[in-house]
């Protein structure tokens, strides 16, 4: 089957920044609802627009179209005594956007003179990446699938 909008599309996936060092790689596979659900970058979505089981694409995105360019004001420096435990580089806090409400994942980057950089971007944005992928199945979405605008079941969303 070939795989047009309103299919559940299975791919295995590399993604490599501008120095051709590997980022990420599916360990299992990773199902999306095709056809402008947002399930998948969309430069990505359209190279595979009309592919079969097997085929393979290779996409170089810009930060804009993939994780973005990082924002200033995403990044914070907070002292340490308001976090709520020992704090080292690496480690996740979640925190409320004032503005929207939304949730935003900060990474701390950095911990010195009683304080810690808190970076709300995404770990590869600025970054150009490459994404390589390859087609391991093809399949008509559900009705339910459809509605939902995500695909279910292995691989895809579980509800």
């Amino acid at each position: 089957m070939q795989i047009v909008k309103n299919s559940v599309v299975t791919i295995h996936y590399e993604m490599y920044d501008a120095d051709n060092n590997l980022l990420d790689k599916t360990e299992e596979p990773i199902a999306y609802l095709h056809g402008g659900y947002d399930g998948i970058f969309p430069m990505v979505e359209e190279a595979l627009h009309g592919k079969n089981v097997g085929e393979s694409i290779t996409v170089t995105m810009t930060p804009d179209d993939a994780f973005g360019e990082p924002e200033e004001e995403l990044v914070r420096v907070e002292p340490l005594d308001v976090l709520p435990e020992e704090v080292e580089v690496g480690m996740m806090f979640e925190a409320d956007d004032p503005e929207t409400g939304d949730v935003i994942l900060f990474r701390v980057t950095d911990v010195a003179d009683g304080k810690a950089v808190l970076d709300g971007n995404h770990p590869l944005a600025g970054l150009t990446i490459r994404f390589v992928a390859t087609v391991a199945e093809v399949r008509p979405a559900s009705e339910e699938e459809v509605t939902h605008g995500h695909a279910h079941g292995e691989h895809g969303h579980h509800h």
